[in-house]
């Protein structure tokens, strides 16, 4: 079911956050195969400095685009988060199509119900979505579990995009991480802060285009060492706001 589909709605509760740099073909069929209306989402795609049509396919299908001008991903979080209205759920989606948006409601039900802070969907959980990560992907997973359960009593499997959070636990975070960082900052915190974690399998493919990390040696590597520097320096030097903020464009700013 998509935006268009005359079946049930739900008032929208939940912020969906796509980045999205060059994902023209890959964010058409995200947005076609979102349940917008059955899961009362609000979806604002970031334009991180597309040079492809990717804003105006996701305008012509009546979504939110903000341009977000600084690259990388944290930063188009961030711009994101900014848009914030009243929403009580925080959702995060890749605009590449390698996550089953139609899974968003396994992640977003546990918040619903109380029985989680933060949800994260686990590539790691079903053996096809395992077998489809890169090489490079899998192996950097478990080192980075391994050092989020050591450094932070985190316990997960992936650090994998698709995730929501409430958004009393987003202001507690404060994050600040604008690149390859931000999915490990928000998952070492959430272990800082004791929240309620919960990881839920979600179905994965291999992505329409190259991957921008893990598809070279150079993005591979770039982000291996964005990730264990973020959990090292937090290790050391641990970061959180002393009180919740008020205001979504506060976060992270």
């Amino acid at each position: 079911m998509n935006s268009s589909d005359p079946g049930p709605r739900r008032e929208p509760d939940v912020l969906l956050i796509i980045p999205c740099l060059n994902e023209e073909e890959g964010l058409a069929r995200v947005l076609e195969t979102l349940p917008i209306q059955e899961q009362g989402l609000r979806v604002v795609v970031v334009d991180n400095g597309s040079t492809d049509r990717s804003a105006e396919v996701a305008r012509g299908m009546g979504v939110q685009v903000v341009r977000e001008e600084r690259r990388g991903y944290g930063a188009a979080c961030l711009r994101g988060i900014a848009q914030r209205r009243n929403e009580r759920i925080i959702a995060f989606l890749d605009a590449d199509f390698s996550d089953d948006p139609r899974e968003i409601g396994d992640i977003l039900g546990p918040l619903r119900r109380g029985e989680a802070e933060f949800v994260l969907g686990s590539r790691m959980l079903l053996p096809a979505s395992r077998k489809a990560l890169l090489p490079q992907a899998r192996y950097g997973n478990r080192l980075a579990a391994f050092l989020l359960r050591l450094l932070f009593g985190h316990r997960c499997t992936d650090l994998g995009p698709f995730r929501a959070l409430s958004w009393e636990a987003l202001q507690r975070m404060g994050m600040k991480d604008q690149n390859f960082g931000w999915t490990v900052e928000m998952q070492a915190k959430a272990g800082l802060l004791g929240l309620r974690c919960l990881e839920v399998p979600v179905s994965y493919k291999q992505r329409i285009g190259a991957s921008k990390i893990t598809g070279t040696l150079s993005g591979t590597l770039a982000a291996s060492y964005k990730i264990l520097w973020t959990l090292f320096w937090l290790r050391l030097r641990p970061s959180l706001p002393p009180v919740p903020l008020e205001e979504g464009a506060k976060v992270g700013r």
